[in-house]
């Protein structure tokens, strides 16, 4: 009895030592592995219209997150990102979820799933991140936050950082036709893209987690049609004639907004490099 006591012992302790490693390793993961090198997040009032919206009463209110993270840890992940998205706004819903090949050269739009109690969005990444190798990923939605009176629109809009991040920007792309056009605090003058009239950027290095910023947008504008569909109708002109308009960011706003402003038309040069690898 007591060599077979000695026999379920020893099993025990060699099972407890092939377990260890398992244990130590699921013990020290932590988000930092996967740190926010950056995060910058377009702000686009009466910019589009979701694909699903049925009524288009409301001036629409899209923004993108484009992330960076990198793998700070010695080896490859693949899994499970998860990231707070405000899905309490009024209206709120996703337009578009998509990660980057390793080397940026494809774009992979990927499912997700939103945690309505948490307020998340999460996905399982497309690739294994390499150690020290970055890792991008683009999310859009809507939300229906833009307060109208009359032709006076205006948006509060306030992030609070869910991790530290080392470089963040939020930039405002104005619509077309918008007037008397106010943001609080004022940007600074070199911050304006002088070279992309209508936008309005911020920037900020080494934020941490639970900072939060704050920014008012009021503007005028009569216009009702969203600017993505102002824009489809220039889409055949010379491309001088776009840009002696100065239709604003559209570099810009494909870095964010890049497939579904793809499916939605608006770029003819865009367009066409998709079709050539097709």
């Amino acid at each position: 009895m007591m060599k077979k006591l000695l026999i379920n012992i020893n099993f025990l302790l060699c099972l407890l030592l092939l377990l260890t490693p398992l244990i130590t390793v699921a013990a020290e993961e932590n988000p930092n592995i996967l740190g926010m090198e950056e995060l910058s997040i377009k702000v686009m009032p009466e910019f589009a219209y979701h694909p699903n919206d049925m009524k288009k009463e409301h001036p629409p209110l899209l923004i993108g997150y484009q992330g960076t993270m990198r793998n700070h840890s010695e080896q490859p992940q693949k899994g499970q990102i998860e990231i707070p998205v405000p899905i309490e706004d009024k209206n709120f819903r996703i337009g578009y979820v998509a990660d980057y090949s390793s080397d940026l050269s494809e774009v992979y739009e990927i499912e997700y799933i939103l945690d309505q109690e948490k307020g998340t969005i999460s996905w399982t990444t497309s690739e294994e991140i390499q150690p020290n190798d970055s890792y991008k990923f683009v999310i859009e939605f809507y939300t229906d936050n833009m307060v109208v009176e009359k032709e006076r629109k205006s948006l509060s809009y306030q992030f609070k950082s869910f991790t530290d991040i080392g470089l963040f920007n939020v930039s405002f792309i104005e619509p077309l036709k918008a007037e008397k056009v106010i943001l609080d605090p004022a940007p600074e003058e070199k911050n304006t893209h002088g070279d992309e009239k209508g936008v309005h950027s911020y920037f900020f290095q080494g934020v941490k987690a639970g900072e939060e910023k704050n920014f008012t947008l009021t503007y005028e504008r009569d216009e009702t049609a969203p600017t993505i569909e102002m824009m489809e109708k220039h889409e055949k002109q010379p491309i001088e004639t776009v840009e002696n308009k100065k239709s604003p960011a559209i570099l810009s706003i494909a870095a964010v907004s890049g497939i579904s402003v793809i499916a939605a038309g608006a770029f003819a040069f865009i367009m066409k490099r998709k079709r050539d690898k097709r």
